[in-house]
């Protein structure tokens, strides 16, 4: 077995306030970290094994984890009525049980909890969003910032087409059936269509994210965090951290129109458009991925040098 095959088994970390968040690991801890954050209602395993090994096996010391409420990390307190939802999507503003603020302290909490004191990010769509946080809140603990299928905050941009939103706002109920029935619509509606993926998979994925813990009220409460960010185009304009932004061009999860956003507020940034990506990780794209990140991480690793 190579180096980067090499992977932890889950272990939790204890944050600040009470909060567990399960993690692990792949390849050398002397390699560069690299922390790789998930978006809405997505356990650490939708970072597929096979991305974090190939991403260990470019020099990364990986980091997957799941994000309070989902998977084996802990559940926040806290009902979302539908009302809540409506009133956010509308104005932005609603009381909400923790805001994106919080999900990125966990972050730099698992950082800490690991002795690193910077790290490579990279996150997809809500993980995105955390990433960015990370990156404009503490930019000395951000080598390179990798903007996933994501957005800037800005309302107008990066919206989800309005076919999605009964899909999205639902009150999932019903058992691990029920689960994998409801997921294999949301992932035929937001997937990529350029690069379809094994429905045999997706079946094996839903549950498997189910058996490691599904709370349908801790997707609202992320969900509710998403919709009353604040816009941070303005904090983006004053980062100098390298900075890949990826996005499909058929995403209509989060809209095209966000990860051009994001590329236009970061100075120097590149911006990937990937034509017929749509809102997922599909295995054809993962050398696209990581070549990718591998790349923006080797550009900060120069500026460093100079």
């Amino acid at each position: 077995m190579t180096p980067e095959h090499i992977a932890s088994e889950e272990l939790l970390a204890p944050l600040p306030g009470g909060v567990e968040l399960c993690y692990q690991t792949f390849g050398d801890p002397t390699d560069e970290p690299l922390l790789l954050v998930m978006g809405l209602g997505g356990p650490m395993t939708w970072w597929d094994t096979a991305l974090c090994q190939q991403l260990a096996g470019l020099g990364f010391y990986v980091i997957r984890y799941d994000n309070r409420d989902t998977g084996r990390s802990s559940r926040i307190p806290g009902r979302v009525a539908p009302h809540q939802l409506t009133q956010a999507f509308l104005t932005g503003r609603a009381r909400a049980p923790y805001s994106m603020a919080d999900l990125t302290e966990d972050a730099s909490g698992l950082l800490d909890h690991l002795g690193i004191g910077s790290a490579h990010v990279a996150g997809v769509s809500m993980g995105g969003m955390i990433a960015q946080t990370l990156a404009v809140g503490a930019p000395d603990r951000v080598r390179s910032l990798a903007s996933i299928m994501s957005t800037t905050g800005r309302r107008g941009v990066g919206l989800p087409h309005p076919s999605l939103l009964p899909m999205l706002a639902a009150r999932r109920r019903g058992g691990r059936e029920e689960y994998i029935a409801t997921s294999q619509r949301v992932w035929s509606a937001i997937s990529s269509p350029g690069y379809p993926t094994d429905p045999a998979r997706l079946v094996e994925r839903a549950g498997l994210t189910y058996d490691r813990g599904f709370t349908p009220d801790g997707v609202l409460r992320q969900m509710l965090a998403i919709l009353t960010q604040p816009d941070r185009t303005a904090a983006l304009r004053t980062l100098r951290t390298p900075t890949l932004v990826l996005h499909g061009m058929a995403d209509r999860m989060v809209h095209v129109s966000g990860g051009r956003a994001t590329a236009a507020a970061i100075r120097g940034s590149e911006l990937v458009l990937v034509a017929g990506m749509g809102h997922d990780l599909p295995p054809a794209l993962f050398g696209t991925f990581a070549s990718a990140i591998r790349r923006n991480a080797d550009r900060a690793a120069l500026r460093r040098a100079r």
